[in-house]
């Protein structure tokens, strides 16, 4: 479906397309990361459809793609196409960004960098705990926002968004994940994401709900070629 600017986002988020999407089956797909734990999470989310998930590491020669969009969209988009292009096989790429409402939003699409480039982890959470001292719970409201991008060599691709909805902690809790897992607070569960094991947090996170939507799209694709 084409996207409307307008409509209401649920918590699973939503999806549309730009371009012609492809009509061929997807046999095989390129994860655009190098990032190893984020590869690992999207490939188990992608996992049992029957197709070949691939990553970046098979392919060194793929370009590293400047993520400098203002939107996760926009840098989701261009790392898809990119990767898409250069390995001359369908794509997948995301974007994640955490908003936090007492910083005004921040630190956004600047989250892997919030501490500056090269910034650990680690870096990058100390440094929102430090900006949230004395701010109380009831104000530490935040969501992680990610999207994902899912584009054809055709050039057609296919987007899917998805959020959850948290707190940030006031310590660090936690030691599964990456990036702030350890200071996102899942108020229905009680547990920062790096409390939850690998299969719980792929039942309730912002990345999961994204790409439960990729995977609704390569099913229903592989349900129409073979219609």
């Amino acid at each position: 479906m084409d996207r409307d600017p307008n409509a209401d986002v649920d918590a699973a988020g939503f999806s549309w397309i730009i371009g012609v999407i492809s009509t061929k089956m997807v046999r095989e797909l390129v994860l655009a990361t190098r990032n190893r734990h984020k590869g690992g999470e999207l490939a188990a989310l992608l996992s049992g459809l029957g197709i070949r998930i691939r990553t970046l590491a098979e392919f060194p020669e793929a370009p590293e793609v400047i993520e400098d969009g203002a939107t996760c969209e926009a840098n989701a988009v261009k790392k898809a196409r990119a990767i898409a292009a250069a390995t001359g096989l369908p794509a997948v790429a995301d974007d994640t960004g955490l908003e936090v409402d007492a910083l005004g939003g921040r630190p956004g699409i600047f989250a892997a960098r919030y501490a500056g480039e090269g910034a650990t982890y680690e870096d990058n959470w100390r440094k929102l705990l430090d900006e949230l001292a004395g701010v109380p719970r009831e104000r530490r409201t935040a969501r992680f926002v990610t999207v994902a991008a899912m584009a054809f060599p055709e050039n057609g691709v296919q987007v899917a968004r998805g959020v959850l909805e948290g707190l940030i902690a006031e310590t660090p809790s936690g030691t599964q994940g990456f990036g702030y897992d350890p200071v996102f607070v899942v108020p229905e569960l009680g547990k920062t994401l790096a409390q939850l094991s690998a299969d719980q947090k792929n039942r309730v996170s912002h990345r999961a709900k994204a790409f439960a939507q990729v995977r609704d799209i390569l099913c229903s694709q592989t349900a129409n070629v073979k219609g």
